[in-house]
C-alpha cells in the first residue's frame, strides 16, 4: 500500500510516495545520510551553494556505490569459480 511521506533535505521538504514501510524506511535512512553529509560538506566547503553542495554529496555517493557493484560483480566472479573448483575436487575424490 502506497503511503505518502516527507523527508527534509538540505532544508527543504520533499513529498513521497513509499510503496512499503520497507521503502519508507530507506527513503527516510537516506535522508538522513543525505543531511549529515550536507552538515559535513557545508562545514568544509564553506560559501558553496546548496546545489553545488548536493551535486558533490551525488557524485562521491555514486562513486561509492559504483564500486560497490564492482566489488560485488567481482564476489559473484568469485563465488562461481569456488564453486566450480569444489565441483572438480568432489568429482576427483569420487572416482
Amino acid at each position: 500500500m502506497d503511503q505518502k511521506i516527507s523527508v527534509k533535505i538540505a532544508g527543504r521538504i520533499f513529498n513521497l510516495t513509499a510503496g512499503s514501510p520497507e521503502a519508507e524506511q530507506l527513503y527516510r535512512e537516506a535522508a538522513e545520510t543525505i543531511n549529515k553529509r550536507f552538515a559535513v560538506y557545508t562545514r568544509s566547503h564553506p560559501g558553496k551553494n546548496v546545489s553545488d553542495l548536493l551535486s558533490m554529496i551525488a557524485l562521491n555517493e555514486t562513486v561509492l556505490r559504483l564500486g560497490l557493484q564492482k566489488e560485488l560483480e567481482e564476489n559473484k566472479n568469485d563465488e562461481q569459480a569456488l564453486a566450480k573448483e569444489l565441483e572438480r575436487y568432489l568429482k576427483d575424490i569420487q572416482a
